[in-house]
This record gives structure tokens, sequence and C-alpha cells, in this order.
């Protein structure tokens, strides 16, 4: 199967209108959903309850074919609740590893800021390695694999801060955020969750595995490196900035610019599909000084950044 840019945009366009028929009015979310799977990236989804998290994981999931799981993070969440454990079988006198719901294709992790620190920590391993480890023996996890995290940006109440580290295993962090009217006049009239049917799976089904290497042979000109390094690099320069981005964090933004242009049917980065990544990219990796008060947020910060580097021509 030939696989190209025009593949890329084709299967990124069945994608979105198939997943719009249950997520109503949120294409650019689908689209940051799409590019973070194209390059085998995490998604955080900071976002308050009854949006459509849920059901854009079950979604994604449902319309590649692919499988589900999902853990709902609690204080007293165990590693072995989400990576599984080693049942011993009396008929056979050896352990066998029961895998849990990390071990499929989509999974989403429901309010991850509730697990504790020790439950998060765990999920690195699955995040950067694509493997868990139970008894000193590592258990591949099946491919493609994407973890989509929620957590509620306004209850903190028994709740338990992502580490830097963490923070930074995750592609992209986005907002899906309230519909606007009309797109909620047609959620009454479906009904919500109760249209899951909706959604179906592509016939046929994408070759995942081959859009995900294609992403990577997408051109990037010196002048667009030269674009990503100096936004990345003011970050790390600005006497506002306490934490600023680190080389995933470029490494990220150039792949992240990839998939854009290749989901829009080009194979070469613009300087606009720099831009479009910036954000949902770059916002979450960044730590702001407590003392300087000239930006107010991440978001903010970035668009400084945005406004003083030279766009390439």
């Amino acid at each position: 199967m030939l696989v190209d840019a025009f593949y890329v945009k084709n299967v990124a366009d069945r994608l979105t209108e198939n997943i719009e028929r249950l997520i109503i009015g949120k294409s650019s979310v689908i689209k940051l959903a799409l590019c973070s799977l194209f390059c085998e990236g995490h998604l955080l989804l900071e976002d308050i309850p009854g949006v459509g998290k849920t059901l854009l994981a079950k979604a994604l999931g449902r319309s590649l074919g692919l499988s589900f799981g999902r853990v709902q993070c609690t204080s007293d969440l165990l590693p072995s609740d989400i990576l599984g454990v080693n049942i011993y079988n009396q008929a056979s006198g050896e352990f066998k590893f029961r895998p849990g719901p990390i071990s499929n294709n989509i999974v989403l992790i429901d309010e991850i800021n509730r697990a504790n620190p020790k439950t998060q920590s765990a999920l690195l391993e699955a995040m950067e390695e694509r493997q868990v480890t139970s008894d000193g023996e590592a258990v591949s996890l099946p491919r493609p694999f994407m973890i989509i995290a929620t957590q509620n940006p306004i209850e903190y109440e028994g709740t338990f801060s992502l580490p830097e580290a963490q923070l930074d295993r995750f592609f992209i962090k986005a907002s899906i955020g309230y519909p606007d009217f009309d797109s909620e006049m047609i959620i009454l009239e479906q009904r919500g969750s109760e249209n899951e049917h909706l959604v179906y799976a592509l016939d046929p089904l994408p070759d995942l595995l081959a859009i995900q290497e294609y992403i990577e042979k997408v051109f990037v000109e010196d002048s667009v490196k030269n674009y990503i390094l100096s936004i990345v690099r003011y970050t790390r320069n600005d006497p506002s900035v306490f934490l600023g981005v680190s080389p995933r964090g470029s490494i990220a933004l150039q792949k992240a610019s990839k998939a854009l242009a290749a989901i829009d049917g080009r194979d070469y980065v613009i300087p606009d599909d720099v831009k479009l990544a910036a954000h949902p990219v770059l916002d979450h990796r960044l730590r702001l000084a407590y003392s300087d008060s000239s930006v107010s947020s991440s978001a903010d910060f970035i668009d400084k950044v945005m406004r003083s580097i030279a766009v390439p021509v």
C-alpha cells in the first residue's frame, strides 16, 4: 500500500467525519487527537466533566477497529490495577501474567491526577517504552498504543499534581470545551452517549503503523527547523520562565508539525504548522517563575514567544 500525504489526509478526513457524528463541532480537538495518534504520542485532556472526553477516546478506538481500555483513577488505585498481575496457576504450577487495562491500543486514564504518585509513576514505563514490567519480566504493549488521560482543572481536593516528568511524556495537551449553541442543539436531539452506534469502524481500516512511519519522512526545511529551535530556546532564556522546554519538547514540536502538514495533504512543513502545534505541544512543558508577573499563564507566554520570533519566509 502506498502511503503518502494524500493517503494521510484521506484517512484524517474520514476519521474526523466519523468521530464528528458523536463529538459535534469539535474538529480542531479531533485534529489534535489524530496528530497525537499519528505521532505515536499520548494526549492529555484537561477539562471539566461531561464535555465528551470519554466519548472521544471510544470513538477514536472504534473508528480504527482498535481495542479500548478504561481506568477510573482513585487515591487507592494500585499500579497492578492498571498494569496487570501475575496469577498462580495450580494446574500448571506456574505463574501467568494477567494483563491489566493498559494492554489495549487506546487507553483512557480518567482523572489521572486522582491517582497517587506511585501509580502515576507506574505509567511512565508504559508511556515511554511501550512495555510494562511485572516481577522483573518485561511485557510488550500492543501497537499502535496511545494513552488519553483526563484531569479536572477546577477540582483540586483529593488530587495529586502530575510531576514534570509525567507531563513531559504527554505529546499534546488540549481541552474540548463547551459546544456552541447549534452543536449543543444537535447533541440534545441525538441524546449524547446513547448514539455511540453512529461511529463505525472504517472500511477498509487504515494502515495506522504505516502512517506513523510516513510522518517521519515529511520534509522540514532548514529555515523551519531554525524557527522551531528559536521558539524552544526562547523559553529557556526568558527570565519569566523557571523551567523551559526540553529537547524532547523541540522534537515533539517538529513531529507534530509534520503530522499536521500530512493531515492537510502536504509532504512538507510550513510555519503555519508550527504555529498550530505550538500551544498544544509546549504549554504544559513550561513552568513560569512565580516572581514574574509579566505573563499570567504558559499560554500567554507562548503567545509572547510567537509574536517575538520572526516567521521564516
